[in-house]
């Protein structure tokens, strides 16, 4: 029986002509480990199972196009879909500037982090593990909507989707040290445990870059997929498991927009 596709709203004062989702882990076909909703491609699953709940999350959603999936490799690679539309290319940023462009990421663990402008001309969707926070995949990301039209940084806002808490991911030095040596801030991301562990709070990591950036309008950042079984995959809580997805695009009909609206 087809379950009831459940996702999330981001929170955040975008313009009316953006629409953004973040999808949980239920309302899907898939079975097993992948329970239900899996949209990811490349793990074990049934490809024509996920091919089924990629169709069933365009119909219900309502997307106006294909999503552009990307094959997500923790890069820092930044890829403008209206320029350059091909599927499961290399890069773990996607961004758009005309309307009816759909831009997705997956994750189950990794850091969603959705971006508009306050004129709802721009979106970007992005793919942030540690590596490519530490890599500058926001950085890049931020530096190619900032090539076009003559936006200041402050006129961005960004939605930090679900992701692995900060009480959940328990890392070694080595992942510690490739965030202070750039910035000595990131100290304050992380908590000391024993054995030379530490808690990273990747929400807090994700906040501080795109503050240096300049983009002080930072929403979301209050879930944990692997404490919320029911509602999220989690790569590390289960190893082999499913993807969620996290969407953004700009409406087919492009609304004026002055200032922010809900």
């Amino acid at each position: 029986m087809q379950q009831v596709l459940k996702w999330v709203c981001p929170d955040w004062p975008a313009p009316a002509n953006v629409r953004a989702y973040s999808t949980t882990r239920q309302g899907g076909n898939s079975t097993g480990a992948y329970a239900s909703m899996n949209l990811g491609d490349h793990v074990k699953d049934d490809h024509g199972i996920v091919q089924y709940n990629r169709r069933y999350l365009t119909q219900v959603l309502q997307l106006p196009s294909e999503p552009c999936w990307l094959f997500q490799t923790h890069s820092s690679v930044v890829v403008d879909i209206g320029v350059n539309q091909r599927p499961n290319q290399n890069a773990d940023a996607a961004l758009a500037r005309r309307p009816g462009l759909v831009c997705v990421t997956l994750t189950a663990d990794c850091l969603p982090i959705l971006i508009c402008n306050q004129q709802g001309t721009q979106v970007a969707a992005v793919h942030a593990g540690w590596r490519g926070l530490a890599g500058g995949i926001i950085e890049n990301t931020v530096a190619a909507l900032l090539q076009y039209g003559g936006y200041q940084p402050g006129q961005f806002l960004a939605w930090l989707g679900p992701a692995i808490g900060p009480a959940a991911f328990e890392v070694a030095d080595d992942v510690r040290n490739a965030f202070i040596q750039f910035n000595q801030c990131a100290k304050t991301a992380f908590v000391p445990l024993t054995g030379n562990k530490w808690l990273a709070n990747m929400y807090l990591l994700a906040q501080q870059c795109l503050n240096r950036l300049g983009i002080e309008q930072v929403h979301g950042g209050e879930f944990c997929t692997v404490t919320q079984y029911q509602q999220y995959y989690s790569y590390r809580r289960d190893g082999n498991t499913g993807r969620m997805a996290s969407l953004i695009w700009l409406d087919s009909v492009p609304q004026a927009v002055v200032g922010f609206a809900r």
